[in-house]
């Protein structure tokens, strides 16, 4: 599997002002507050040029420790990264965003979340989020997937019946990551834990009609460029929203955890399916933001799921931005 060059992800410049926030970015304190529990309110809107960017919270995940969480540091480690970023270290805290962007009026929602606690218990959040924000789900004509991992994707199906959620809505991926899990035989080759998942998506996607499977770096809406970041899976995708001279980088799950992530960029989760390849892609993705000054979003990030990275040595340092 290759690795992504700068072509890949290259971005342009970008300022705070692309979210509307030329006050200074600073962590919530206690940031416990901002991610053990539900925020308050759950939608965070904001502006990079023309684009409305609308932050939906789906839910936490309270994970409990497991030597195999990260594959290269033990539960102290991560504990101890955990406390220095100010959160609860008694369980790694993983919240969801999703994100939906407004376009000339047309609304684009990136992943679907985790499918109403079809993921975990706790990630319920996301209908009453929308409706909170005002946004009605059948107004959502384009869905961006950025891999197929169950809190990203679940959210396209209905429970038990696997119908689906948005049945109108044209829903875009990376052609990599679509034939790499519905690959004839993949089911066989996957790992115990993740055959259900893999047994879910072949039985489901290959019958609808509104996947459009694209290449990396294609504009896969006005305004809005896939950039290939493969690694926690083989065709995960991040996404770069632009508008004039302002940018987001849409990052979903390349820095998944940046309280652990950030500070250890060479840390390789369980959930990326390449390690090594993971690891050049966060360092790759992540140096370009900073180069250009954009702003960057996470699916797993603090809640609204925004803030700036920067460099620190050989790591590096993510401040969320405070609502």
């Amino acid at each position: 599997m290759s690795t992504p060059s700068r072509r890949d992800i290259l971005v342009s410049a970008a300022f705070a002002t692309a979210l509307g926030l030329d006050r200074t970015l600073a962590i919530v304190q206690p940031a416990a507050a901002q991610t053990a529990a539900a925020p308050s309110p759950t939608f965070h809107r904001y502006k990079v040029g023309d684009i409305e960017v609308t932050a939906l919270y789906d839910g936490i995940w309270r994970k409990p420790h497991d030597p195999a969480f990260i594959k290269n540091a033990s539960v102290d480690e991560t504990k101890e990264a955990l406390a220095k970023a100010n959160l609860p270290n008694e369980f790694v805290p993983i919240p969801l965003t999703v994100i939906v962007l407004k376009i000339a009026g047309k609304l684009v929602m990136v992943d679907a979340g985790s499918g109403v606690g079809q993921w975990q218990p706790t990630a319920t959040s996301l209908p009453a989020s929308m409706q909170a924000a005002g946004i009605d789900p059948k107004g959502i004509k384009t869905i961006l997937l950025s891999h197929f991992h169950p809190d990203h994707i679940f959210g396209l199906m209905e429970k038990g019946t696997n119908a689906p959620i948005y049945p109108d809505a044209e829903i875009i991926v990376n052609a990599a990551e679509y034939q790499w899990w519905t690959e004839e035989g993949r089911v066989e080759k996957l790992p115990e834990a993740r055959k259900g998942l893999g047994q879910r998506i072949q039985a489901v996607f290959p019958k609808w009609k509104n996947f459009k499977l694209v290449q990396p770096g294609t504009e896969v809406v006005a305004g809005v460029r896939m950039v290939n970041a493969p690694g926690h899976t083989p065709g995960h995708a991040a996404y770069l929203a632009g508008s004039g001279n302002q940018q987001l980088m849409i990052s979903n799950d390349v820095a998944y955890v940046p309280a652990l992530l950030a500070p250890h960029p060479e840390w390789q989760g369980a959930y990326d399916q390449d390690g090594p390849t993971a690891v050049a892609t966060r360092r790759a993705l992540l140096d370009q933001v900073i180069a250009d000054q954009t702003m960057l979003c996470g699916a797993h990030f603090p809640f609204p799921g925004t803030g700036r990275i920067a460099k620190d040595g050989n790591a590096y340092t993510f401040t969320p931005v405070t609502i």
